[in-house]
């Protein structure tokens, strides 16, 4: 019998994840590392298509992958229009919204596209992304921001988000879309989300820098005293925009972006790093308190994942503030990769709809 492969592909800025599974089983992992210097030349995000395929490409057939056995091609989605959860096949649209960057450009619009590529040529595979950062199941509650000329969007890590709530629910023996529950991602970003039955009603923007400061953004900052230094004349916009997400929260207080390094820092005796890292720690909780809030206090687990949820001091610190709302469990990391290779599992093997991306 043919063996059917699943072929999973997760773009970051300096790197290009992939791995390859047979039905659930993985057989193949590999990160391929991209320096400064190479990625230099490239202007836009999608300028680095044939670099990161061919690179791709050359690591599938030194591993000795049969590409004829590939049924599925599985992205990380980009920035797409907003969209409900699901699997979704690359189309034209799609295709086209993520060449044009119509939401902005980000390394994760490289998946649909280098899913598409490498499926093309292929005579079983279809290409498909999962769950991208602008999954949006708001309730119009939580689109209000407080003036009419804003509106507050949903970008927030829903693959991981998703996938562990999933997790969590097959655990305790029962399906995601009856569960209530708060999940905080914890990585760079921080995003922290209400599932309410299987929909995600609110959560904060953590791609742009709202919400919990973070190692690498500001958090919802103080709005007064934010459009007093946007207006000073020292910033540019760009500048502003770096302190919001990237250059903010952490990084900006202590000069990494690396909660280990801060962590070690605090337990040699530097009070500052101490107290920046437990404000890291309290907003987190508070972002979890007011999630509740949106529940109606009635919340079945909150779960704590993301690459900071190894840190046990940090975990604690959280679990000491929001224990009382529901039981905490903790999945640390982010296995992104698993989680787009199991969707497109149950894509091909019907046990899920494939939907389609429109306008």
């Amino acid at each position: 019998m043919k063996q059917r492969l699943i072929l999973a592909i997760n773009p970051g800025s300096t790197s290009s994840k992939f791995a390859v599974y047979a039905g659930t089983e993985q057989v193949l992992e590999e990160t391929l590392r991209h320096s400064t210097d190479e990625l230099a030349g490239y202007h836009r995000m999608t300028d680095q298509l044939p670099f990161r395929y061919s690179l791709i490409m050359e690591a599938l057939k030194k591993a000795g992958t049969d590409m004829q056995d590939v049924v599925a091609v599985v992205g990380r989605g980009g920035l797409v229009n907003p969209i409900e959860s699901g699997i979704y096949e690359v189309n034209e649209l799609m295709r086209k919204h993520l060449f044009e960057a119509v939401n902005g450009e980000h390394a994760s619009n490289l998946g649909a596209l280098l899913a598409d590529m490498i499926a093309d040529p292929l005579p079983d595979a279809r290409a498909y992304i999962v769950d991208p950062v602008v999954v949006d199941e708001l309730d119009p509650l939580a689109r209000l921001s407080g003036h009419p000329l804003i509106s507050r969007r949903s970008i927030f890590h829903a693959l991981n988000q998703k996938a562990v709530a999933r997790i969590y629910a097959s655990t305790v023996g029962k399906e995601y879309e009856d569960l209530n529950l708060i999940v905080a991602h914890m990585g760079g970003g921080i995003s922290v989300g209400a599932h309410s039955r299987g929909r995600v009603i609110d959560v904060n923007n953590a791609l742009n820098g709202d919400g919990p400061y973070s190692p690498e953004r500001s958090g919802g900052l103080p709005s007064w005293q934010l459009a007093e230094l946007c207006l000073s004349g020292r910033f540019t916009p760009a500048e502003v925009k770096a302190m919001l997400a990237g250059k903010g929260g952490m990084v900006a207080y202590l000069g990494t972006n690396s909660f280990m390094e801060a962590s070690k820092r605090a337990g040699e005796g530097d009070p500052h790093a101490a107290l920046v890292i437990e404000g890291c720690s309290y907003q987190t909780a508070k972002e979890i308190g007011a999630m509740s809030a949106v529940l109606h206090g009635e919340v079945d687990s909150v779960i704590l994942t993301g690459g900071l949820a190894y840190d046990n001091a940090h975990v604690e610190r959280i679990k000491a503030r929001v224990n009382y709302i529901a039981p905490v469990f903790v999945y640390p990391g982010e296995d992104e990769l698993k989680a787009l290779a199991f969707n497109g599992y149950l894509a091909v093997t019907g046990r899920i709809s494939v939907k389609e991306y429109k306008a």
